[in-house]
């Protein structure tokens, strides 16, 4: 049985659970989703490994769950990568066009030359993202390959990580007998699953609210401008939970998902919900208004920070339409309306687009960087080695036998 179409699988190693979804490629390029898997983590503080056997542990249980929906054993993935330690910058080169038209090769080595700028041993370069090319002097050039000129410069937006931290995420997947065919920035993933080329072209800022942090991603005329990360999460939400309603963590994080609203205007007065008591005290029931009042103040400050964030990129009046809210913590509600409010700009949700297979399971903002990983692998053509279940069952069983049989014939 050979496999008809590519297979890609993305990895997504969050604060609060490691997602892993695994999709095919059709003849027609249209992206199918045929496995999902996922795994609570504790492993991970923004973006970072605290505990290795952990973050190991929640990897193979998502990875065993994908495979066994999709009916392949995957043995590379594109992983996505975030957290306080990515640092973006700006960076220019300039080269004389040959032959006065440029070409292809042109475009490659203006781009190796806004490249060579001192990185930090410390530091690894994730992405060069062009933003924006002049021909002579002549800016806004989004693809300049044919035209005809002299000079050729580039603006590159630089992406870096650190060293440390990437390499303990790489030593969980390799633990978890997995190889890495790509790192991806994960706002930059998300990105590719949630916002529309126009959206890119007009200028928007896709906020990622994860469970650890925010990270933000902000395009202007269809390119990368800045990327940042405020870190403020759905974490801190479920922990404000737990102390103003006496409730365990585990309690709290269901109250959220379930009752949660950041807007104690918009809860009917009479709504009662049953709050868990800490250490077997006994269950007490409290107004769903009450739940909204602990939420409320928390939403506000982790908006204003997006909000600071947006005015210090100086790129609040380029963002023409407006922002975009996906990951986990997005889905709170009125999470929007107190948006429009503190932005004074359009909001929406954003939840993966252009997908198809199991599209209903991954409708959420919380897959956004796992389906924009496998949208991201497909644009780039960075397919995964994977085998049929079945193959791979045949192949163990045939191995088997054939040391029985060695063993059989020694003794």
């Amino acid at each position: 049985m050979k496999i008809q179409n590519p297979v890609i699988a993305g990895l997504d190693i969050g604060s609060s659970k490691v997602a892993v979804v695994i999709g095919t490629v059709t003849a027609e390029n249209q992206l199918e989703i045929v496995g999902v898997g996922t795994a609570p983590n504790i492993g991970i503080r923004q973006g970072v490994v605290v505990n290795i056997e952990a973050t190991t542990e929640a990897i193979r249980r998502a990875r065993d769950e994908a495979e066994l929906m999709s009916g392949y054993k995957i043995q590379e993935v594109l992983v996505g990568v975030s957290g306080s330690h990515i640092k973006s910058f700006d960076s220019r080169g300039m080269v004389a066009i040959k032959n006065k038209e440029v070409s292809q090769q042109d475009v490659e080595r203006v781009i190796e030359a806004a490249k060579a700028v001192a990185v930090p041993t410390d530091r690894q370069v994730l992405h060069v993202l062009p933003r924006d090319f002049k021909v002579d002097g002549q800016d806004g050039i989004l693809d300049p390959i044919g035209m005809s000129g002299i000079r050729l410069e580039a603006i590159v937006h630089i992406v870096t990580g650190s060293q440390t931290a990437i390499s303990n995420n790489l030593k969980c997947l390799e633990r978890a007998g997995l190889k890495v065919s790509a790192l991806v920035l994960d706002q930059l993933a998300s990105a590719t699953a949630v916002l529309s080329e126009d959206e890119k072209s007009l200028g928007v800022c896709l906020v990622d609210m994860g469970a650890g942090s925010c990270t933000c991603i902000y395009y202007v005329n269809g390119s990368v401008a800045h990327t940042s990360v405020v870190p403020v999460g759905g974490q801190h939400f479920t922990h404000d939970i737990a102390i103003g309603l006496r409730t365990p963590q585990m309690a709290a994080e269901e109250l959220k998902k379930r009752f949660g609203c950041s807007l104690a205007s918009i809860v009917p007065e009479g709504e009662v919900i049953d709050v868990e008591g800490v250490g077997g005290r006994k269950t007490r029931s409290v107004r769903r208004k009450d739940l909204a009042e602990v939420l409320e103040p928390r939403a506000e400050e982790t908006l204003q920070l997006l909000q600071n964030d947006l005015k210090h990129s100086g790129l609040m009046p380029l963002v023409g339409s407006g922002v975009v809210l996906t990951g986990g913590a997005s889905h709170l509600e009125g999470l929007v309306e107190m948006g429009e409010f503190v932005f004074d700009i359009p909001v929406r949700r954003g939840i993966p687009m252009q997908v198809g297979g199991l599209n209903e399971v991954i409708k959420s903002g919380e897959f956004s960087t796992a389906v924009g990983l496998l949208r991201y692998g497909n644009a780039k053509k960075k397919y995964t080695k994977a085998i049929p279940v079945e193959l791979y069952v045949d192949a163990v069983q045939s191995w088997g036998q054939k040391m029985k049989d060695f063993f059989g014939d020694l003794f």
